[in-house]
This record gives structure tokens, C-alpha cells and sequence, in this order.
């Protein structure tokens, strides 16, 4: 199973280099891609269920990533939400968490526990597909 992962990243050079080491190296499609608050705000509110991870950046050229997790505060269990960000100052950290991240990660040091994260959630929702808690529709492009 692959986790529908939605981005928010606004530097070109970062979201190319993770859009491709991670669609090569995780369980997940990239489904979606922002480059800042309003427009993540926007795609969010269209494809209210169509994700499962979304990938976000805190410090945009245009907003933060702070408003996109106040954002998603509402969204469905299966849906986890996760931090990438170069600033690792823990009171930072705690209002990421405060605001509902699942998880926060350092782009420097834990893109390997970014992986695993991708792992273990596809694999969690692969056991709830499977006992029939979840039933939605798999995308087309989610099957191949």
C-alpha cells in the first residue's frame, strides 16, 4: 500500500531531491505540492480525504507551516501529518506538537525516521484495509 502524501516545501531544490528519494525509498506517491501556506490551505480544503501523510515545512517564503497544521487539526485519525523542518529549537518543536503533528523531523538527520514513519503508517493502514476499517476507494494511481 502506498500513503497519498501531500508536501508543503517551497524551495524548489529540497521538494525536487525529497519528491524522488522518498517516491524511491517509502511506501508513498506524492499526491499534491505546495510552496506556501495559502495555496497548501487551499489544495487541503479540496482534497479534504484524498491523503494520507502530509509532509510539511515550517518556514515558507509565503506563510509557515504553522498555519497549515492548524489547518488539518480536524482531519481523519488515519491521516498523520509530520514536520520536516531545519529548526530543531525544542520550544518550536512543542508548538508543532501542540498544534497536532504527529511527528517532527530534522531534514539533516532523520530522513531515515521519516522513512520509517512512512512504513509503519502504510503498514497500519494496510491492517485496517484489510479488517475492513477503512473503506474508501483505492486512487488508480494508488494500486500500481
Amino acid at each position: 500500500m502506498f500513503l497519498s502524501t501531500f508536501l508543503v516545501e517551497d524551495r524548489e531544490d529540497i521538494r525536487d531531491t525529497l519528491i524522488d528519494a522518498m517516491e524511491e525509498i517509502a511506501p508513498l506517491r506524492f499526491v499534491g505540492v505546495a510552496t506556501s501556506e495559502a495555496d497548501a490551505k487551499e489544495w487541503l480544503s479540496a482534497n479534504d480525504g484524498n491523503w494520507d501523510l502530509a509532509i510539511v515545512d515550517l518556514f515558507l517564503g509565503i506563510g509557515t507551516g504553522f498555519g497549515v497544521l492548524k489547518e488539518v487539526q480536524a482531519r481523519s485519525a488515519r491521516q498523520k501529518v509530520v514536520v520536516l523542518t531545519s529548526y530543531g529549537q525544542q520550544r518550536i518543536l512543542e508548538h508543532c506538537r501542540q498544534l497536532g503533528a504527529d511527528e517532527v523531523f530534522d531534514k539533516s538527520q532523520d530522513v531515515e525516521k521519516l522513512v520509517e514513519f512512512c512504513k509503519t503508517h502504510a503498514a497500519n493502514l494496510g491492517s485496517m484495509k484489510s479488517m475492513g476499517l477503512i473503506t474508501e476507494q483505492t486512487p488508480d494511481w494508488q494500486t500500481g
